[in-house]
């Protein structure tokens, strides 16, 4: 077949060529993109919209299970009459307070309960809005910096941010507040994804400051909110656990590690 009707339909058109008797003429007609490009167009479909990291699913499955059982049992739906208290309880469980990190940090207490709290703490939530927005920020970012950092890093930089925001807050708060909630190891994803994007703008040559943006916004928006409706706390803990996945992220990113070990041999 000539190379210009290699891949095209062939239409047959018979003629009258005169004297010559009737003759066919075979004239060549595109196929329609969709089916020329059937194997490519199917293979796009399959990555138009782009799985969760399993590590950002899990979290945030977690979190939702926790709430949907706390809410259901608050509103009577299950538990009877006592599942009214199960919010209650699960923060007197497995929330932290200041209390808590003074006996880990100040007597030397490494009891399996308490140390749990560092990381049960943020899938138990003071109310069902507190859980929807944590979900979605950790959905977000989680999706963000999953695509770029391996599953075990994003999974790092969540429990880690966690971790260091819960001790920040018990070392500067006082009394029994607890502290619990999602937002605290999502701060963590903030500092990764204003990692990315300061690595990103140093590259293009950009200004990188522009990448602490979200987290100015953020924290001007909790300023707001805090002289509005008054706070505690913690945003201790999101600020540290923001500083805590910046850095960390500038570890376990793809290449951070030796990057890292370059730039301390250069000195």
């Amino acid at each position: 077949m000539p190379e210009k009707t290699r891949g095209v339909k062939v239409v047959s058109v018979m003629g009258d060529p005169g004297a010559g008797g009737l003759r066919e003429l075979r004239i060549p007609m595109p196929e329609p993109a969709r089916l020329r490009n059937k194997g490519t167009a199917m293979s796009d479909d399959r990555h138009v919209i782009n799985a969760l990291p399993p590590v950002v699913t899990a979290l945030c499955l977690i979190a939702v299970a926790v709430e949907l059982v706390l809410s259901a049992g608050q509103a009577g739906l299950v538990g009877g009459p006592t599942a009214i208290g199960w919010r209650l309880s699960a923060i007197q469980d497995y929330a932290i307070s200041p209390a808590v990190v003074d006996y880990v940090l100040g007597r030397g207490d490494l009891a399996p309960d308490l140390l749990k709290r560092f990381v049960t703490y943020p899938f138990v939530s003071a109310s069902f809005t507190q859980a929807l927005f944590g979900a979605a920020l950790l959905l977000a970012l989680g999706k963000f910096v999953g695509e770029v950092f391996h599953p075990l890093a994003t999974g790092a930089v969540f429990v880690g941010s966690g971790i260091f925001g819960a001790l920040a807050f018990g070392l500067v708060a006082q009394g029994s507040q607890p502290l619990i909630g999602l937002f605290p190891p999502v701060y963590g994803l903030i500092g990764a994804f204003t990692y990315i994007l300061w690595g990103r703008l140093g590259a293009s040559g950009q200004n990188q400051l522009a990448a602490f943006r979200l987290i100015g916004f953020l924290l001007a928006l909790q300023l707001v909110f805090g002289v509005l409706f008054g706070g505690g706390l913690t945003w201790v803990a999101e600020l540290a656990a923001f500083s805590f996945g910046f850095a960390l992220s500038i570890v376990v990113a793809p290449g951070g590690w030796r990057a890292l070990l370059g730039r301390l041999r250069q000195r």
